[in-house]
């Protein structure tokens, strides 16, 4: 078996120290000072991914506790109070002013990123910000400006990121075994109803994913079509492909299919180098190309049925535990909040490069590209699409 990407990796204390539950009692996990988190947006995506993540890394020893959380309504912030734990508050600036917080996870509405985000870093709260980071790249810049100013630690949700598979393959370009990455490939399906922002809610996480692998993003152009749904999606477009042309002088190109279905499967990233290749097969699979003689390497993750979670193949147990580090001074952050601008950038660039018809360079002038964004999305939400 491979070496696993985490250290403490449950996996690891599996097959080493027959710790079958990897539940192990972790002496320098323990000696760790323990963070008090409170939580602004005590949502679907808090109780579905960030809490039980966090309570896994609890299972594992991590000290850490959310102590407080807000959300307005009283009847489900009550019952999450009642299941997570935690003190419940209505007003998120009452629980910023009354609790001794050590950091704060930001998993509020999109559009109330910002001003959260600026009351944590007032008070000096290092902040985990949910994607997509900021709806304005005017408010992101502020926002990551007055967070260096005032050095207080920012992150950015990107899970994927802290996915094995992915951690994996950063490590093989990082190492050299695939040399000279020269073309990046991905794709991502989001046929949820429920979603209506095709490049928001999913695409921006390939987005992410692009930069990781590949770099910052010169020049970037898209084109679509608007054949299904685009009357639910708030785009102009319900498919599309993005193409980029890397500051590195590397290219690459990604799909995004707002009326594919989502399962089967979802999501695919290739890189090619000098030679080697490899190709991430929905989050789950890594394929390494290195040889025309010798067969397809393959790594995927060896997973009994007492470990299959989400948690930590999702990405989020690794991306709350380099939080959790950052807030010790120990690590540094994977994925800072300058990361999460960077990939929100490219959501807007690519309305803006469709609209155009014309490919756009990048960095984007923040303040005219939010005027253009909105006008776009403004004009998808007044035409009828039917």
């Amino acid at each position: 078996m491979l070496e696993e990407t985490y250290a403490h990796s449950p996996i690891r204390k599996m097959f080493n120290q027959a710790d079958v539950y990897g539940v192990g009692f972790d002496p320098e996990r323990v000696s760790r000072k323990k963070v008090r988190l409170g939580i602004i947006g005590a949502g679907g995506v808090a109780v579905s991914k960030h809490w039980p993540a966090i309570k896994r890394l609890q299972t594992i020893w991590e000290p850490v506790e959310v102590v407080a959380f807000a959300r307005r309504d009283e009847r489900a912030g009550r019952a999450i109070a009642e299941t997570w734990g935690g003190r419940w508050y209505k007003d998120y600036g009452r629980m910023l002013k009354e609790e001794h917080l050590d950091a704060v996870l930001i998993l509020s509405p999109n559009d109330r990123h910002t001003e959260h985000a600026i009351a944590c870093i007032e008070k000096g709260l290092p902040a985990l910000i949910e994607k997509p980071f900021s709806l304005s790249l005017v408010d992101g810049l502020k926002v990551c400006r007055l967070a260096e100013e005032r050095n207080v630690p920012l992150m950015a949700v990107a899970n994927k990121r802290y996915s094995p598979p992915y951690r994996r393959a950063k490590r093989f370009l990082d190492e050299g075994v695939v040399r000279h990455p020269v073309m990046f490939a991905g794709k991502f399906n989001l046929d949820y109803d429920y979603v209506v922002h095709l490049l928001e809610a999913g695409t921006i996480h390939l987005f992410d994913l692009a930069r990781f692998f590949m770099g910052d993003v010169a020049t970037l152009h898209a084109v679509g079509v608007n054949k299904f749904r685009a009357n639910k999606r708030l785009y102009p477009f319900d498919n599309v492909k993005i193409t980029f042309e890397f500051a590195s002088g590397a290219v690459g190109q990604l799909f995004s299919s707002g009326t594919a279905l989502s399962l089967k499967p979802w999501e695919r990233v290739e890189i090619y180098g000098e030679k080697p290749w490899l190709a991430d097969e929905d989050q789950w699979e890594l394929l390494l190309y290195d040889s025309e003689q010798n067969g397809t390497r393959s790594w995927r993750p060896i997973v009994p049925n007492t470990l299959m979670f989400d948690e930590e193949f999702g990405g989020f147990m690794g991306l709350i535990e380099n939080f959790l580090q950052v807030v010790h001074g120990a690590e540094r952050p994977l994925v800072t909040g300058w990361d999460g601008l960077r990939a929100y950038e490219l959501d807007v660039a690519t309305l803006i490069a469709f609209k155009r018809r014309a490919t756009v360079e990048l960095p984007l002038e923040p303040a005219e590209a939010d005027a253009e964004r909105k006008a776009i999305v403004d004009y998808s939400r007044s035409v009828s699409w039917e």
